[in-house]
């Protein structure tokens, strides 16, 4: 009996602060043009951190969230909405905000909560661009983009 073929390692790129720091800036910098918003949206976990950026950048201080879960480590699951942003009504005038389109299912998940509402993304792949309204960098759909704020705690 032969062993099943081996699936090629994804190939991860490990992103630091300075390349979030300097990314959320850059994205702030389009949406100032689009603006001004009512508040932003962001998705928890991966948008809390180029949500806290960007509303500084453009002196937002009305946060929400939407809570959506669709990863286990690094297998994609149907998206699950855990929490939805009460203040943000139909999203008209509001800014929502992650950190990557990737297969587009968190983004279509927050469409049908917030239709109204403008998608920027620091990034994307392929197949999670059409639905960003605004990004920085694209990458290529079979990476795995190590955000910062996923690495592991040293100790």
């Amino acid at each position: 009996m032969t062993p099943p073929a081996l699936q090629p390692a994804r190939p991860h790129i490990a992103l630091s602060w300075d390349e979030i720091q300097r990314d959320a800036g850059l994205l702030a910098e389009k949406l100032r043009l689009l603006g001004p918003w009512r508040g932003i949206v962001t998705v928890t976990r991966g948008g809390l951190v180029p949500a806290a950026l960007i509303a500084r950048a453009l002196d937002i201080r009305l946060v929400e969230t939407v809570c959506i879960a669709t990863y286990t480590g690094e297998r994609a699951g149907a998206p699950d909405i855990l929490k939805k942003p009460a203040a943000a009504g139909d999203g008209y005038g509001w800014l929502a905000v992650d950190d990557l389109a990737d297969t587009g299912a968190t983004a279509k998940a927050l469409s049908a909560v917030l239709p109204k509402a403008h998608l920027a993304v620091l990034y994307v792949k392929p197949r999670g661009r059409p639905l960003a309204g605004n990004f920085v960098k694209e990458f290529p759909q079979e990476s795995w983009i190590d955000f910062p704020w996923e690495m592991a705690f040293p100790g």
